[in-house]
């Protein structure tokens, strides 16, 4: 019986196998080569140091996480600390509406793009620094400034006068949390500050890596004889106990706050007084108390940093102060 024929197919050469092998090849080469020139010539035109202004905001929401014990987080969620060279937090409460808008109609920008200039020029980043109420439209104000100019820090407590220590605290934690800094600023509202002399006074070289910068004031030494048995604790009291910086304007240095940050809550005792309670602090740290007068002038001059009222314990005008042109041409917020 003849036997079924049988059918063959005809199998590729290993030549044009290997031929079709290197077109795909080549091809691909050619579109990865191409989309690289054109990653290099769409980076390429990017001018050098370019950031994205606009893509990151700069008011930011700290809540304090209470199940932890005391421990912070930011409405951000992790991220990495932003460096700066010193961060300015401005105390400012709800009813400082008018001296927000004097600030930013002379020494400080009044909006992202000049802050970020600032920022440039002198290394300092500078924000408001508020709590929180429970009048409602009082926040919905708020909300709407933040939203127009975006320079706050919106920490989760109270604003009230009498829990200003609480709140100087909570901005330290907070500004620590959020900046690598080496100064953290703690600023009143109504004083007019310069910027740039600021930068340079907070750029010194220092012996000291834990610095308490600010205008010393000490409080009154006892010198009625009838109480010499008393001096020990004359000398505690006058001399060492109330020094501390004036309150409008300060500075701690990082390895300072980081040591405020550690402590848990109530381990410190608490002043009616903020400048006072972080002076004591200071004290019990054995930090070194660095005293400059250029941080609490009266007037505009030529050396000045800060200027407002010490008489009066309160700040003058910044739009009076502006038109002066001792504090003007020293200061420009349009950097």
């Amino acid at each position: 019986m003849p036997s079924s024929p049988k059918s063959f197919y005809a199998r590729p050469s290993s030549s044009s196998s290997y031929s079709r092998r290197s077109t795909v090849l080549i091809l691909c080469f050619l579109i990865g080569l191409t989309g690289f020139v054109f990653g290099f010539v769409a980076i390429s035109r990017q001018p050098l140091g370019y950031k994205c202004r606009d893509g990151k905001p700069q008011s930011v929401s700290v809540v304090w996480e209470r199940s932890s014990g005391g421990g912070n987080g930011n409405g951000n969620g992790d991220q990495k600390r932003y460096k700066v060279m010193g961060f300015v937090g401005i105390q400012t409460g709800f009813g400082s509406v008018e001296r927000r808008r004097s600030l930013r109609q002379t020494w400080m920008p009044s909006d992202r793009q000049g802050l970020q200039r600032l920022e440039e020029a002198t290394g300092l980043a500078i924000r408001f620094v508020i709590g929180r109420t429970s009048d409602k439209s009082k926040m919905s104000k708020l909300r709407k400034e933040v939203a127009e100019y975006d320079d706050f820090m919106l920490l989760d407590i109270e604003e009230e006068y009498s829990k200003l220590p609480y709140k100087t605290l909570a901005f330290f934690k907070a500004a620590y949390a959020l900046f690598d800094s080496e100064f953290y600023v703690k600023a009143d509202d109504d004083i007019y500050l310069r910027p740039d002399r600021l930068s340079l006074l907070l750029a010194k070289e220092r012996s000291h890596s834990q610095t308490y910068l600010g205008c010393m004031k000490k409080g009154p030494v006892f010198t009625d004889p009838k109480l010499k048995w008393y001096e020990p604790l004359s000398y505690l009291l006058g001399k060492e106990y109330f020094i501390h910086a004036y309150g409008p304007i300060y500075a701690l240095s990082a390895d300072v706050v980081s040591s405020l940050v550690a402590l848990r809550n109530n381990s410190f005792r608490m002043f009616s007084n903020e400048d006072v309670t972080i002076g004591a602090w200071m004290l019990a740290m054995n930090v070194n108390h660095e005293d400059n007068r250029q941080l609490c002038q009266p007037e505009c001059a030529a050396s000045s940093i800060a200027v407002w009222d010490i008489p009066k314990c309160s700040g003058k005008k910044s739009s009076e102060l502006h038109q002066k042109e001792n504090c003007s041409e020293l200061s420009n917020p349009r950097l």
